[in-house]
C-alpha cells in the first residue's frame, strides 16, 4: 500500500496554479466589453500610493520587523510605493520594480511629495534582465496571476542576498469581488491562487518558511461612485452598460457607513499572509 505524500509533487502543484490562472483569464477575456487595457492599473493607479508615514497597517508593521535598518530592498511590483514609499525610511536604498507606467507615475509623485530620495525605480516587468540585487527581495501582492510562478520566484530567490518575502491574501483581490461578479454575470468566479495555494507551493519547493497573519480593516470609500469604480475594475464592467447597473445594485447592498465617514465593506476583513524565507 502507497502512502500518500504529505506534500503533493511539484509539477503537480505547478500545474494546478497555471490551470487555475488559465481559466480565470479565459472566462476575463470570454466576459469582458471592448479590448484589454494596456495599462491593466491605469484606472485605479491613485489608490496605490503610498504614504511612508502612515500608521495602523498590519501588513507594513510586519515588513519593518524583517527589514533591518540601513539594509537594500527590491521591491518587485512596488506599484504606488505603499510599501516602497515606508521601508525607504528603514533601507539604505529601495530599488522599486514597477512594469505600469501609470504605477511609476504616482510613485514618483509620491516621493517628490514627501521628500524621498532612496527609491530608485526601474520600469520593468519580472523577471527581467541583468536583476538588481538587494538584502531582501519583496513581492507584495503580484504573484495571483503569474503563470510561471516558479521562474519568477527562483529570479527572486537569485537576486536576494539574505531574504525574501511574499505578501499573499487568503483570497486573491479580483476574487474578493466574487459576489459582485456573479451578480454581473451570472456565473462563478474563476478563482486565482492565492495564500493556501501559495504555502503548497513552497512546500513543494522545498522550502521552510515563516508566516506571518495579518487582519486588513475593511476597505473604505469616500462615497458611492468610488466603491463603483473600484468594482469595475475588479469586475471588468464598462461604465453605462448594462452590467454596470447590476454591478450598482449588487454593490449596494454589500457596502454599509464607515464609522469615520464614508461607506466600507460589509464583507468579513481579509486575512494576508506576510511569507519569508532564506533564498537558495
Amino acid at each position: 500500500m502507497t502512502t500518500p505524500a504529505i506534500v503533493p509533487p511539484l509539477d503537480d502543484v505547478l500545474a494546478r496554479w497555471q490551470a487555475a490562472i488559465r481559466a480565470n483569464r479565459e472566462q476575463v477575456e470570454r466576459v469582458r466589453q471592448g479590448p484589454e487595457r494596456s495599462d491593466f492599473y491605469a484606472p485605479v493607479a491613485t489608490a496605490f500610493a503610498g504614504d511612508p508615514n502612515r500608521t495602523g497597517d498590519p501588513v507594513l508593521e510586519q515588513l519593518r520587523q524583517l527589514v533591518r535598518p540601513g539594509e537594500t530592498v527590491l521591491d518587485i511590483g512596488a506599484g504606488g510605493g505603499r510599501y516602497a514609499l515606508p521601508l525607504a525610511k528603514l533601507a539604505s536604498e529601495v530599488i522599486a520594480v514597477e512594469p505600469s507606467q501609470a504605477m511609476r507615475r504616482v510613485l514618483g509623485e509620491a516621493m517628490e511629495r514627501h521628500g524621498v530620495r532612496n527609491i530608485r525605480v526601474v520600469a520593468s516587468a519580472w523577471p527581467m534582465e541583468d536583476a538588481p540585487q538587494a538584502d531582501v527581495a519583496l513581492a507584495s501582492h503580484v504573484g495571483y496571476d503569474i503563470e510561471p510562478i516558479a521562474a519568477f520566484l527562483d529570479a527572486m530567490e537569485a537576486a536576494a542576498r539574505r531574504l525574501c518575502i511574499a505578501v499573499f491574501a487568503a483570497t486573491a483581490p479580483s476574487d474578493q469581488a466574487s459576489p459582485l461578479w456573479e451578480a454581473v454575470y451570472g456565473e462563478p468566479r474563476a478563482r486565482l491562487p492565492a495564500l493556501p495555494e501559495f504555502l503548497t507551493l513552497q512546500l513543494a519547493r522545498g522550502r521552510l518558511f515563516e508566516v506571518r497573519l495579518a487582519t486588513l480593516p475593511r476597505p473604505t470609500y469616500p462615497d458611492f461612485e468610488r466603491a463603483l469604480e473600484a468594482a469595475r475594475f475588479r469586475t471588468w464592467v464598462t461604465p453605462g452598460s448594462e452590467g454596470e447597473q447590476r454591478l450598482a445594485a449588487a454593490l449596494r447592498a454589500r457596502l454599509r457607513p464607515a464609522p469615520g465617514g464614508g461607506l466600507e465593506s460589509a464583507d468579513p476583513p481579509l486575512t494576508v499572509g506576510v511569507v519569508s524565507w532564506a533564498p537558495r
